[in-house]
């Protein structure tokens, strides 16, 4: 559907879908799995119940046996012809989707140790089959499976004008497939305890989607849905995934005609119990129960995944959720002059009382102390403490005792505010400054201008100060 909107042909799919492979191999290779780990949970839970919504809605023609054409690929558009088709149910296939259901219901309170839904899947087909019920079956709807594998072969036309047209789509399909793949995989991680290797799994889509676009086959993820089932089916390590790739193509090879008189009711069943696993329902609710910001994060990727598309939920989502993040952190951040200036302090890191600022300090000295990360989002507030000062001092103390880390707009921000002191002739003093913000400024030539100086503490901070102010030459 992607490429199709984009006005490629079914070559262009496989060419986009082999280049999407290379774009998977390299990401994994460069260790950029572990990216999946800064994905907020309300996005994951989120995308997740939207895609168990989706998987649900897609069954419902099957599990009442509409006679639809076409079902509309837009969640409003596909429910809207379900219900102006609502009247043309199939009873059969009610029967067979509530006898499936209730199969794999029974089985899994009962019988917990069989395998539910292969259960239900041949029930239901030996019902259709010796009572010749009329519904629908994969035999009658798409025909006889395929038994043959085609030869590899390399997409056509390969030159640099076709791929540089294909090259954002292939980005696409390897964004969705990474982050699906990876969101299924921690969905499994949460069903069954175990922890996955991120970076094993990129590798491992980008040669299976090269593989695939050799055979002629689509691009290739993560199913949540079929891992989701595999999970509770009662697998619990990478072997059952081999397994169920192993099954399927020596069913295509042997067994095709057999699937012909499994009905399309029962699969849809099947999937509708998966939806509801894979819904988080629990999760979801207790969610709701989070700060306003995460609620607005989980339900618009909710909505978004549902009703837009996948990787447009999963884009919006992170990006809120990281200005929610810059938002909550530039709140943390303080720039005060709740300070000690007594001559024993020494660690920056001692709270006092307010009451202690100014009775230490000499005339001409100024101190104030940031509290927090000192990022792009808070970088302005340090300029604005020089628009609340009556009156230049000679001596201006920043305190950096408690800044863990500073980007590039603090640093920027940071070297305006020396600027602005040094054209009214005041003096910087950087105290106790940490590692990181210490290699950035080092790096970026900071620590080298003019007006700018250092002290490991407070105290030698103050008596520089006082130098200063003693000796103005």
């Amino acid at each position: 559907e992607l490429l199709d909107g984009a006005g490629h042909e079914p070559g262009g799919l496989l060419l986009a879908t082999l280049m999407a492979g290379a774009i998977l191999v390299t990401a994994g290779v460069m260790k950029l799995g572990r990216l999946i780990r800064f994905i907020p949970h309300p996005v994951v839970t989120g995308f997740t119940s939207g895609i168990a919504v989706i998987i649900f809605s897609s069954q419902i023609k099957d599990l009442f046996g509409l006679k639809i054409d076409k079902v509309p690929g837009d969640f409003i558009d596909k429910w809207t012809a379900f219900w102006q088709a609502r009247e043309s149910f199939t009873p059969d296939s009610i029967i067979i989707a509530a006898g499936a259901l209730a199969a794999i219901v029974l089985t899994r309170r009962y019988l917990p140790k069989f395998p539910g839904f292969l259960i239900a899947v041949i029930g239901s087909s030996l019902a259709v089959y010796f009572l010749n019920l009329q519904v629908p079956t994969i035999g009658n709807v798409f025909g006889e499976l395929p038994r043959v594998i085609p030869a590899p072969h390399m997409p056509t036309e390969i030159n640099f004008h076709r791929l540089r047209e294909l090259l954002p789509s292939a980005f696409t399909i390897a964004f969705l497939a990474g982050v699906e793949s990876l969101l299924s995989a921690v969905v499994a991680d949460g069903m069954t305890g175990r922890r996955h290797r991120s970076n094993c799994e990129l590798v491992a889509q980008g040669i299976a989607n090269c593989a695939s676009a050799l055979f002629g086959g689509l691009p290739a993820t993560g199913a949540i849905a079929r891992t989701a089932t595999n999970i509770r089916s009662g697998a619990r390590t990478p072997v059952a995934g081999i397994l169920h790739a192993v099954f399927i193509l020596v069913f295509i090879l042997a067994f095709a005609p057999l699937a012909s008189y499994i009905p399309l009711a029962s699969l849809a069943a099947v999937l509708v119990i998966v939806a509801w696993n894979m819904s988080e329902f629990d999760r979801f609710r207790h969610l709701m129960r989070a700060p306003t910001g995460d609620k607005l994060v989980l339900l618009l990727t909710f909505f978004l995944t549902v009703t837009v598309d996948l990787t447009v939920a999963i884009q919006v989502g992170v990006v809120l959720a990281a200005i929610l993040f810059m938002h909550r952190m530039s709140q943390a951040v303080e720039m005060s002059t709740d300070i000690s200036l007594l001559e024993g302090d020494v660690d920056d890191l001692r709270p006092q009382p307010r009451e202690t600022y100014h009775a230490d300090l000499p005339p001409g000295i100024e101190a104030y102390q940031i509290r927090g990360p000192f990022f792009f989002g808070v970088a302005s507030h340090l300029l604005d403490i020089l628009d609340h000062i009556q009156k230049m001092p000679r001596v201006f103390i920043l305190r950096m005792g408690l800044v863990p880390l500073i980007d590039s707009s603090g640093e920027t921000a940071l070297q305006e505010f020396i600027a602005r002191c040094r054209k009214h002739g005041t003096t910087v003093i950087l105290s106790r400054v940490q590692e990181q913000p210490g290699k950035v400024l080092e790096r970026m030539g900071l620590l080298d201008e003019e007006g700018i100086l250092q002290a490991p503490e407070f105290s030698e901070a103050l008596r520089m100060a006082r130098e200063i102010i003693n000796n103005p030459a």
